[in-house]
């Protein structure tokens, strides 16, 4: 396949190539669907998988049961897929790979409205999300070896933000045709998933693969496999890249997770009514989300002044000191909904960075492996922490669960001096 030559040294937007124009609107449509695809079962899992089991109660332990189980299998789906289609990435090329995890997640989140039983539905949520988490590593990959050095900064924020506006979308989306559709048919919601294989015809025709990994494909003899992370100067690399990461996705998920349920609490206890909980929460849940929009050009303007490794342990520290503040002393749902959670919700644009940061620390037929590995090992550790720290920490105390949680963001802040720097500047 042809290549156009690419200039690294485009200052103004104008003097940009087609070719970077085309691979940065593919990777960034590519990360807006995710963002999309993330959030619509989230929007209709309880009705869904109430109608899937037949079940006539939210309360339902069943219904409890088999969604856990559903989200469980999403999440491992999404970090094998990280791996799987990284390496796939690395031989067969960054557009093709694109391509197929865009169909994967578009046409699996598109069976789910098909789904007769709850374990059909786990099937398709898995298979999706090997598409999603795969998603990742390829895009990023595919943006590092076209766009020039100085603008990835600001590449990871723009895709980053991406994902916001996906999530953002769905919420909009689910909304929307909640209007529509009867009670009882929140399963087609996942047809709009469909829409997102409509790129992958563009992603094809257009975009070529990058001529990086063109010439690294025709040079190298043999080509590296994945256990080649763990040998030489790569393996140092990799075991601080996948810590950080891990340490740093558990700490942010964990927050996520808990800050909504201590939300709703406060909420309950004040005799709010349900109605009103709901609304409220979803306005902290925008605001929140706003915020780390902002926090992704953020961290970008950081790393561009002080590089990626002090930018990444600052805002770590960041997200820490925000998650301590909120939860230290008791807090009522103002206090924490319109200004310290947006706060900790900026120091989360700390994940944009990885997006640029991690690819070109691996060698080029090694880099949506390496970049897809470390950053997906860190999503299997939030896993496993959500699950200890549900043991762990005291039964409906959520502010001492969050509390604990930013002893996990220290640690991710400390272990980001270890990574390897890398000039954001040039």
């Amino acid at each position: 396949m042809n290549s156009t030559p690419i200039p690294r040294d485009a200052v103004h937007l104008r003097e940009l190539t087609p070719m970077q124009w085309k691979s940065g609107i593919a990777a960034w449509l590519g990360w807006l669907f995710d963002g999309l695809e993330l959030h619509l079962y989230t929007l209709v899992a309880t009705p869904l998988v109430m109608t899937l089991l037949m079940a006539t109660s939210a309360a339902d332990p069943a219904v409890k049961e088999k969604s856990a189980y559903i989200q469980a299998a999403f999440l491992l789906g999404w970090a094998l897929g990280g791996a799987f289609f990284g390496r796939l990435g690395d031989r067969i090329g960054r557009s093709r790979a694109l391509a197929l995890t865009i169909i994967t997640y578009a046409l699996c989140t598109g069976l789910c409205a098909f789904a007769q039983t709850w374990w059909q539905l786990m099937i398709f949520r898995f298979i999706a999300a090997l598409g999603i988490g795969g998603e990742w590593a390829v895009g990023a990959s595919l943006l590092a070896e076209t766009w020039p050095k100085a603008w990835r900064p600001w590449m990871a924020a723009v895709l980053q933000t991406g994902v916001n506006i996906g999530v953002l979308c769905g919420a909009v989306v689910v909304g929307l045709l909640s209007w529509v559709l009867p009670p009882g048919s929140e399963r087609w919601v996942f047809l709009v998933g469909v829409l997102p294989a409509l790129l992958v015809f563009w992603i094809r025709r257009h975009v070529p693969e990058p001529e990086t990994w063109q010439r690294a494909g025709a040079s190298a003899a043999p080509k590296p496999g994945a256990l080649d992370l763990f040998r030489g100067s790569v393996r140092k690399i990799t075991l601080h890249t996948s810590a950080v990461c891990a340490l740093g996705l558990s700490a942010w998920w964990l927050m996520l997770f808990w800050q909504t349920q201590h939300l709703r609490k406060l909420l309950a206890d004040a005799h709010t009514p349900a109605g009103e909980t709901t609304q409220l929460v979803s306005a902290a849940f925008f605001a929140f989300n706003f915020a780390s929009i902002l926090g992704n050009f953020g961290a970008g303007w950081l790393a561009l002044r002080i590089g990626n490794r002090r930018a990444i342990s600052g805002m770590f520290l960041g997200l820490t000191l925000a998650i301590f503040g909120a939860f230290v002393v008791p807090r009522d749902f103002a206090a924490l909904a319109w200004f310290w959670l947006p706060i900790g919700g900026f120091f989360g644009g700390v994940f944009g960075l990885f997006t640029m940061y991690l690819p070109p620390l691996f060698p080029t037929l090694l880099r949506t492996t390496g970049a897809g590995f470390c950053y997906n090992i860190g999503r299997i550790a939030a896993a496993a922490a959500s699950i200890i720290f549900g043991l762990l920490v005291p039964v409906g105390d959520f502010r001492i669960s969050l509390l604990c949680v930013s002893l996990v963001g220290a640690a991710a802040a400390i272990w980001a001096w270890w990574l390897p720097e890398t000039e954001a500047t040039h």
